[in-house]
């Protein structure tokens, strides 16, 4: 695994962890899978805080996917 992709890991990871943590002062005891579906939560649906940390999430996998493709081309 390449520096990039080590670094790209650990932003993923961290980010999960920063989702994970405000979604359970938000909604209480959920887990990792419970965010992958956040309409499930309505104080998850309708929380801009959760709704730009999951936006950021999706940033970092973009750029991650990106990269993985170009190294593969």
């Amino acid at each position: 695994m390449g520096e990039w992709e080590i670094l790209f890991e650990e932003l993923v990871l961290n980010q999960k962890k920063k989702m994970l943590d405000l979604a359970g002062k938000l909604v209480g005891q959920i887990t990792e899978e419970d965010l992958l579906q956040p309409f499930d939560y309505p104080e998850l649906e309708t929380s801009p805080h959760f709704r730009y940390e999951e936006g950021i999430l999706e940033g970092i996998l973009t750029v991650r996917a990106a990269l993985f493709a170009r190294k593969d081309a």
